[in-house]
């Protein structure tokens, strides 16, 4: 992914082609670096004693197979100019493209599934490292079970044209109230006219590296055990009323950068539940070192 990433982006710098009004590798690049961090936390993740190591061992492996193929799946259409999702021409080559990333999508959804499964009866690790690992692997698969809302838009069908000049089809998409391919952010393409549920996509995607990091953090500070796993579940929670809100915001085709009152007020009440979660959390707060030894007494 990391090389791949490399090579995606020095193809932005050599070909100036765009797609949708957006540059012909943008995409590639998004997914392969994605991909990249995703991929280093999970062989992170594996790599932590853990019982059933084989069953985890070979989930990870069928990961990262199904992986490699469907980036490569994108970085080939990007190469011959076209629409890696949503395309639905009649073009043979582009119907088994739909095919095959309509059976290994779910297959890679399921794998995660599975492994969120095994690892939430695994004693590893330190409690809060656990509990990060955990709620970041179900941020992950909720953030990857919301973009097939992208897919599930079959009301939402466009014939476009490629950079190589053809005319597709497309059904589904990840804008909402507005067409996809309008004004967006810089370099995410998010839209800035309507909703684009590749928001919360992203934001559960990477909640197992948030999860994570989080915890490394917490260690670093020296905090309590038990202090440190009370702060993970009130991160986690509030993570997860962020992704809600996102994917509410994003079904109504409001922008992310436009937010109205409604989503204002959810942002506001996820962050008063962070900062009273956090509060009575400190509150007990001890230190982390170790007692002092007892001064011996002189034997009589």
């Amino acid at each position: 992914m990391a090389v791949a990433a490399v090579g995606c982006g020095v193809a932005m710098l050599v070909d100036g082609r765009t797609l949708q009004g957006a540059p012909l590798w943008l995409k590639p690049f998004k997914f392969t670096v994605s991909l990249a961090v995703y991929s280093a936390t999970l062989s992170w993740l594996l790599s932590l004693p853990h019982r059933g190591r084989r069953w985890t061992r070979g989930l990870g492996t069928a990961s990262a197979v199904i992986l490699v193929f469907d980036v490569g799946v994108v970085v080939m259409q990007a190469a011959r100019g076209t629409f890696s999702h949503y395309n639905q021409s009649d073009d043979a080559f582009n119907e088994l493209v739909g095919h095959a990333f309509g059976k290994s999508i779910p297959i890679m959804f399921l794998l995660n599934v599975a492994l969120a499964l095994v690892l939430s009866f695994q004693r590893f690790a330190t409690p809060d490292v656990r509990w990060a690992v955990r709620s970041g692997l179900y941020l992950a698969v909720l953030g990857m079970f919301s973009g097939y809302l992208m897919a599930f838009q079959l009301d939402k069908r466009v014939t476009a044209t490629d950079a190589a000049g053809r005319q597709v089809e497309l059904v589904g998409g990840h804008s909402v109230g507005v067409p996809d391919g309008g004004p967006g952010m810089p370099v995410t393409a998010w839209s800035t006219t309507g909703g684009d549920l590749r928001v919360p996509h992203f934001v559960g995607m990477h909640g197992l590296q948030a999860m994570v990091l989080l915890a490394a953090a917490l260690t670093a500070l020296g905090l309590a055990e038990r202090t440190r796993v009370r702060l993970v579940g009130v991160v986690a929670v509030g993570y997860l009323g962020l992704f809600c809100t996102l994917t509410w915001q994003a079904l109504r085709g409001e922008p992310l950068v436009h937010p109205g009152g409604a989503t204002l007020v959810a942002l506001a009440a996820v962050a008063a539940w962070v900062a009273a979660g956090v509060t009575w959390s400190l509150r007990t707060r001890t230190a982390t070192a170790p007692p002092p030894h007892p001064v011996p007494q002189p034997v009589r």
